[in-house]
């Protein structure tokens, strides 16, 4: 029908109820779909979409904990604050620690203690925390315990970095993630970015790099060196590795704080099986000063695997002697030739390469 045929009189007409619920009812039905249409374009192109969403629920619940309040966040510090970890959640204290009183003793004085006294170093530039603090040693030695216990210890807010956080597909997203883990850190610091493994994030820089990995690094360091802007920013940057050798010069000069980590001595091996079998069961005749003179180039890691395989022998026997004897209701304690066993077998997988054990080798 031509529009000039229609009649004037209905076009001038209002429109009746039935024709306005029809309309709204159409309308309704045109929004829904265009909606969800959208919505399915917007998580077909990123599919991270639900974890970036889950990462923003855990952050306000871990910021809730911390009780930071009346802090406003960005997408990208979000994001990063989806690792942040709780000091007071903590269980690892110094005395967790076993064998590295001189280690503890001088993070105590150079890195806690600027926080905690602060009035005391208010008017000088050169007492105060360090930026980067770096630990490194063979594996298993504590070094990602030292981390936690500082932060616990200290009361800084703790953020886990893992380098899989700043990736990102699209261009330019992962330099956007690098500046929200400092804006975020100077928001709450007191504050602590640990990088375990750091060497694979910040390893040395080399022309067959990938542009946005280059850059990220690049925007990385940039950012570590613009804290210095504010000598009274309270913000720390602790890495942990195994491969110092394969740190890029400029993170190692950004880092001038470093703990040396090494695999513990006799006297610190005893010392350590006091802590992990403190609390255990063990026969009186036990000598431990003997099980860590055999236990040379033991980690701490290698010594708490080596008691918990003493201690499953315990609980074997003590299966076996219910099969046998249903009266039996008790374990035994661990006995020395519970630790020779399991010395033995770590030494076994040590040889063969199991549990680090070349890695060992080429550290020393």
């Amino acid at each position: 029908m031509v529009l000039r045929e229609v009649p004037v009189e209905n076009m001038a007409r209002p429109l009746g109820r039935n024709e306005v619920i029809g309309l709204l009812f159409r309308l309704t039905i045109f929004g829904a779909v265009t909606y969800f249409t959208i919505k399915w374009m917007v998580d077909a192109i990123d599919p991270t979409r639900k974890q970036k969403v889950e990462a923003q629920k855990q952050a306000e619940k871990l910021m809730r904990q911390i009780g930071v309040k009346n802090v406003k966040l960005s997408e990208y510090e979000m994001s990063i604050a989806a690792h942040l970890v709780d000091p007071l959640s903590m269980q690892i204290t110094w005395r967790d620690i076993a064998g590295l009183d001189e280690v503890i003793t001088e993070l105590k004085e150079t890195v806690i203690l600027p926080v905690q006294k602060r009035h005391l170093f208010q008017g000088s530039r050169l007492l105060q925390p360090p930026k980067g603090v770096l630990l490194y040693g063979p594996p298993g030695c504590g070094k990602t315990l030292i981390a936690k216990a500082t932060a616990k210890e200290a009361g800084f807010r703790f953020i886990n970095l893992q380098p899989s956080t700043l990736t990102d597909k699209w261009y330019g997203e992962s330099q956007k993630l690098a500046a929200a883990v400092f804006s975020l850190a100077v928001k709450l610091q007191p504050s602590i970015i640990f990088v375990d493994e750091i060497d694979s994030f910040l390893r040395s820089r080399s022309s067959s790099d990938h542009e946005a990995t280059a850059m990220m690094k690049a925007q990385f360091m940039s950012l570590w060196d613009g804290l210095d802007t504010d000598h009274h920013c309270q913000v720390i940057i602790m890495g942990a590795t195994n491969r110092p050798q394969d740190l890029d010069s400029a993170i190692l000069r950004r880092m001038p704080t470093r703990f040396h980590i090494n695999q513990p001595s006799m006297g610190q091996r005893e010392q350590i099986l006091k802590l992990i079998l403190e609390n255990e069961s063990v026969d009186h005749s036990v000598d431990l000063v003997d099980v860590s003179r055999e236990t040379d180039g033991f980690s701490g890691s290698d010594l708490r695997e080596m008691c918990r395989d003493a201690a499953l022998l315990c609980v074997r026997d003590f299966v076996h002697a219910q099969n046998d004897s249903p009266s039996e209701d008790f374990i035994r304690p661990i006995h020395q030739s519970d630790l020779q066993k399991a010395i033995g077998k770590m030494k076994k997988s040590k040889m063969a390469g199991g549990h680090g054990g070349l890695l060992h080798a080429a550290l020393d």
